[in-house]
């Protein structure tokens, strides 16, 4: 290539190269000045000196400001003191584009301004960062199940039906048809697909409609779901151990710069990095209460709860064995006690809370059936789902991995809507 990328400078030290960028700061001190160029693969330093280039590239320094686009020519050479430890001695510099009265200095701003500018806003140090951590994350998850025999089955967005009722679900006309919601979930289309190919997952976006304002929810995010037929309660929660392991051990391997941009705890993130613990809901139900949570016997988790339950854990905490109650009608019954289902959720140490749900899927074509009628759900409509049941039935699990709840645990940061490039919830729409 006729350019080189930041990111393998190092292969190019001694030799002459050109760059393509933007400006990410400058100063200047004298016959010196210093531009800091970012490429999107990195970000190098690059050293103007007078004696060594033309009055009109040495000039240029008054022309260029935050985020002007340039090409850069010059001599790479090693330099710890200098981010990534390569420098650019600078010969020539042609301006593309100047940037004028670029809104986000390098300085403190507040989160409603940077949201509506959020365009720029990805253009800095630390969500740049954060989104190459999502990067990793999104491929780790899929090198994970294409190495133990998961297909890629991609569901549909638009669906007839809901997964656990419409409640909390976007509706939109269909035509002739009446209304098509946006997906919560693809599961449903994923236990079809493991009757043709065994192990299936999807991995796109998906919509829930809760007017939820908690810094863990948003209202378009993307999820991971697999299933898997054969394998029951312990082999699921055992591939969602390995899976999130695979993905901390990649990111510490790929980004540790950028967790260090962050200022990331990598300690804990390694400490992460060992088996997970277990308990049931009811196990997890009276040690809450012994730390001052008022959780009964039939209640969801809340998020001061998950804090509870892990401030002094390293590792993600396994809750199983859910009240029947609190749970969907497709998750099996515990054959020891039928109160509960075998169903469970992962929850990330730190106060990260939930990062997976998951359970073994009820195989019983009757008791489904039963389940329901129970529930009043409309037959018709979930009628190719009951056949999966009706033409051989075999045991089989699944979970689903909320994306941007992983990368918030490895990234470290405390708000979900920097976990996505464009956030959607209750109150953002733009850009």
């Amino acid at each position: 290539m006729s350019w080189v990328l930041v990111k393998d400078v190092e292969d190019y030290n001694g030799r002459e190269v050109t760059l393509k960028g933007w400006v990410y700061n400058k100063r200047s001190s004298g016959k010196i000045w210093f531009l800091i160029l970012r490429d999107g693969t990195g970000i190098i330093q690059g050293v103007v000196l007078k004696n060594e280039v033309s009055e009109e590239v040495f000039n240029k320094k008054d022309e260029l400001s935050q985020e002007s686009s340039i090409i850069v020519k010059g001599l790479i050479h090693e330099d710890k003191r200098s981010p990534g430890g390569y420098e650019i001695v600078v010969r020539n510099i042609q301006i593309l584009q100047v940037a004028e009265d670029y809104p986000i200095a390098l300085k403190e701003h507040g989160v409603e301004f940077l949201m509506d500018n959020r365009h720029l806003w990805l253009r800095s140090r630390k969500q740049w960062a954060i989104l190459r951590i999502r990067h990793t994350v999104y491929y780790a998850i899929t090198e994970y199940l294409n190495q133990n025999a998961f297909v890629r089955f991609d569901s549909p967005l638009l669906t007839p039906n809901a997964c656990e009722g419409t409640t909390t679900l976007f509706t939109v006309p269909y035509f002739d048809l009446g209304n098509a919601y946006l997906s919560q979930s693809g599961q449903l289309y994923l236990e079809a697909g493991i009757m043709s190919l065994g192990r299936v997952y999807d991995f796109g976006p998906v919509f829930r409609a809760e007017k939820s304002k908690t810094r863990k929810h948003l209202t378009e995010f993307w999820m991971m779901d697999a299933e898997a037929a054969f394998v029951e309660h312990d082999e699921n929660l055992k591939i969602q151990e390995e899976l999130i392991r695979f993905v901390i051990n990649a990111v510490l391997g790929k980004n540790r710069a950028d967790l260090e941009i962050l200022d990331r705890d990598i300690e804990q993130l390694q400490k992460a990095d060992a088996p997970f613990k277990r308990m049931t809901h009811k196990e997890a139900v009276v040690f809450l209460r012994t730390k001052g949570s008022d959780i009964d016997d039939n209640s969801d988790l809340g998020a001061k709860d998950e804090v509870l339950l892990t401030e002094n854990s390293d590792v993600p905490i396994f809750v199983e064995k859910w009240p029947k109650e609190i749970k969907a009608f497709y998750m099996k019954r515990d054959k020891e006690n039928p109160d509960l289902v075998l169903g469970a959720d992962l929850i990330a140490p730190e106060g990260f809370g939930e990062i997976i749900g998951g359970s073994q899927r009820e195989d019983d074509y009757d008791l489904l059936y039963k389940r329901m009628v129970a529930e009043d759900m409309p037959l018709d409509e979930y009628q190719w789902f009951l056949d999966l049941r009706k033409y051989g039935s075999v045991p089989h699990s699944g979970f689903g991995v909320g994306l941007e709840r992983l990368v918030q645990w490895m990234s470290g940061v405390v708000h979900i809507r920097e976990a996505i490039p464009f956030a959607r919830t209750i109150y953002r729409l733009r850009p």
